[in-house]
């Protein structure tokens, strides 16, 4: 026996387009976690990291709530993604995390957007690409003090320091380091986090004897943010966090000594949910083994679902390998075969229940079931920023809006969050934190 789809019961909510597929992405949620951030890291100011299209969620629909919850700044990793906001209507500074290579600094004064450097030809550059423009640019130059991957070894920061403040189409707007294990719990690691926030400290000293502040001071990530006070400082840029999510799930002790000393009592709220619908079933004997290679034989007369998601849309083929599961009916359910491209089976044993269009829940909650990205993660033996980043552009991300009422729901095409209307932009948020900023610490 078999039911399909087109003759199922229809379900509530749902996908914005014909395949019944979709990613859920709360703005409460999000203005919830810029909030509590805030809270947390007072007086340090928000910068909320959407690079990545907002860690898979939709970069101009988190940035938008996370600006309005009070965030001063955005961070971006590509000049490509600071341009879209701009063109979103985002007016607030935008800092890009890596030093764009010389034919972008054009693109970089254009958009308005503040760049990193860490290279005399960087900021040689960007000098260039101001004087053209008749703008003076503020940039940050970033210190690296244990990441090795980016940055300025510390001996070299006053020269390239110097360069930017050589010319007069250039300001020294900021100091900045990059935190490689403040989400270690071992002491080797907070040892480490230690030292570089000493590094940090002994360069910005040095600076200072020379007469070279910058206005702002940032060394903080989530892991930081959270669990490293020193390294606060002016500016705190929160990734994972501004998404609900962890770090680490070994730091959920150290979230709440967090939340705690700042009054807080509740915790970070999950942004993104992971759905999609039945859309066949069918009832299959004991020992049939279905999908690719037929590598799972069922254990007893079951009912399997297809779902309409496959390694295409970031459930990678390890998922039924290492033992993932999906939540249907509010219960974990084991994948039934291998993954495939666009699709995959579920084992949801003699339950005569599971019927085409009954919603299946990869990541988020259903009933009293729960699957987190965390989880995901664990099965896979990699860390929740990948599961996240790594859904899909065939995936539509629906915009929701917990706490304004009803659901403000939105399409927004593959891969790309829409905020409800009226919420595209925050120019008085972006307005106010440039004079801030300008106004030094």
């Amino acid at each position: 026996m078999a039911e399909h789809l087109a003759g199922a019961r229809p379900g509530a909510g749902g996908p914005p387009g014909p395949r019944p597929a979709w990613a859920e992405v709360d703005l409460a949620a999000v203005r919830h976690n810029a909030a509590l951030l805030r809270a947390v890291c007072a007086p340090a100011r928000l910068c909320a990291v959407v690079k990545a299209d907002g860690y898979g969620h939709g970069a101009v629909a988190v940035a938008t709530a996370a600006l309005e919850a009070g965030a001063s700044w955005l961070a971006v990793a590509l000049v490509e993604e600071g341009a879209a906001l701009r063109r979103a209507g985002i007016e607030a500074p935008v800092l890009l995390l890596s030093e764009p290579p010389p034919e972008a600094m054009e693109a970089v004064v254009a958009e308005r957007l503040t760049p990193t450097v860490y290279t005399r030809p960087g900021a040689g550059a960007l000098a260039d690409a101001a004087r053209q423009a008749r703008r003076v640019v503020d940039a940050h130059v970033k210190v690296d003090t244990g990441m090795h991957r980016v940055g300025a070894d510390p001996e070299d920061v006053a020269e390239v320091v110097g360069a930017v403040v050589g010319g007069s189409s250039l300001r020294f707007a900021g100091l900045w380091t990059h935190l490689a294990v403040a989400d270690g719990t071992a002491e080797e690691d907070r040892t480490f986090t230690d030292r570089q926030i000493d590094r940090f400290d002994d360069v910005r000293a040095v600076l200072a004897d020379a007469g070279l502040e910058p206005q702002l001071l940032h060394a903080a990530n989530s892991a930081g943010a959270l669990c490293h006070p020193r390294s606060r400082l002016d500016l705190v840029r929160c990734g994972i966090a501004l998404y609900g999510l962890l770090p680490s799930p070994a730091l959920a002790g150290a979230f709440e000594e967090a939340a705690d000393a700042a009054g807080l009592e509740e915790g970070l709220r999950p942004v993104l949910s992971l759905k999609a619908r039945v859309s066949m079933v069918r009832v299959l004997e004991a020992g049939e083994r279905p999908s690719y290679g037929r590598r799972y034989p069922l254990p007893e007369t079951s009912v399997v679902a297809t779902v309409p998601l496959g390694y295409a849309d970031g459930v990678p083929r390890r998922y039924f390998e290492a033992g993932g599961t999906v939540l249907v009916g509010g219960r974990r359910r084991p994948l039934a075969g291998t993954v495939t491209m666009d699709q995959i089976l579920v084992d949801c044993g003699p339950d005569p229940e599971v019927r085409a269009g009954d919603e299946v829940v990869l990541i988020g909650d259903q009933g009293a079931g729960s699957l987190s990205a965390w989880d995901w993660a664990t099965v896979l033996e990699t860390i929740a920023y990948e599961v996240v980043c790594g859904i899909g552009p065939r995936v539509p991300r629906v915009v929701v809006d917990s706490g304004a009422g009803p659901p403000a729901t939105g399409a927004a095409g593959p891969g790309r969050a829409a905020a409800p209307a009226g919420r595209l932009t925050d120019r008085a948020a972006g307005e106010r934190s440039q004079a801030e900023d300008r106004g030094g610490r």
